[in-house]
Order: structure tokens, then C-alpha cells, then sequence
């Protein structure tokens, strides 16, 4: 798979990419500074049912800078014609992402990390601006 980066980068200067099937048209962004993959709680909430719920949670780093106790969940997304699956921590971001759509007018649903980068075996070539797995 080779996905193009650049779309997203020119809209709204961001690296995003969107999922498809059951869970359709989640905006993930992938971020090579996030040890762990997010998935916002309003998504988590909304789509419950398509989760697994882990036993424990994890100490995370919210996007303001503070650590929380965040639930753990198993995930299943398409992208490209390819299911994937991740653990994500569930994060109260919603200041955070309240201002990147006003600022973008993109709602972002999550972010895809180093883990998910590595567990997938996801390159980022940043030359050309595309993901290469």
C-alpha cells in the first residue's frame, strides 16, 4: 500500500487519514510523537458496541500536557481495504479537538501513534509525503 499524505497536509495541514466500513469516515491523525494510539471518548461513546473494552487502563498523556487513568479498548478499522486492529486508550480531548475544527473544520476522532506505526509495520516516508506499509 502507498497512501499519499498530501491531501490532508494541504487542506488542513495535518496527516490524516479516514477509515471505512463498520466504523466509516473516522479521521485518525498520525502522529510520530504519540507512543499510543487515541481514540477521542465521544467516539468511544458513540460507537461502544463496536469495541472490545480491556481489562486496566493505562497512564496517558492527554494533549494539554497531563497524565490520566484512561480506559483501554480493542479497535477493528478499515483503511485501504485493510482491517486493522489496535489498542487505543480512550482520552477526554475535547478542548483540544473543539479547536482544531474551528481552526480546520476537520473533526478528528483519534490519533494513530508510534504503536500502531510499528505494529502495522506503516513507514512514513516523509521525502515524498507518503505512508508505505
Amino acid at each position: 500500500m502507498e497512501f499519499p499524505l498530501i491531501f490532508g497536509l494541504q487542506k488542513v495541514g495535518l496527516p490524516l487519514i479516514l477509515t471505512s466500513s463498520k466504523l466509516k469516515n473516522l479521521c485518525f491523525l498520525i502522529d510520530t510523537g504519540s507512543t499510543h494510539n487515541v481514540l477521542f471518548d465521544f467516539v468511544y461513546n458513540h460507537f461502544k458496541d463496536e469495541f472490545k473494552l480491556l481489562e486496566g487502563a493505562r497512564r496517558t498523556m492527554g494533549i494539554e500536557g497531563h497524565y490520566k487513568e484512561t480506559p483501554i479498548i480493542e479497535a477493528t478499522f478499515n483503511f485501504e481495504g485493510i482491517d486493522y486492529t489496535s489498542t487505543f486508550s480512550v482520552l477526554d480531548a475535547s478542548e483540544a479537538i473543539q479547536q482544531v475544527q474551528e481552526e480546520t473544520g476537520i473533526q478528528i476522532h483519534g490519533v494513530l501513534g508510534v504503536q500502531f506505526l510499528i505494529e502495522n509495520k506503516w513507514i512514513i516516508n516523509f521525502n515524498k509525503l507518503e505512508i508505505h506499509n
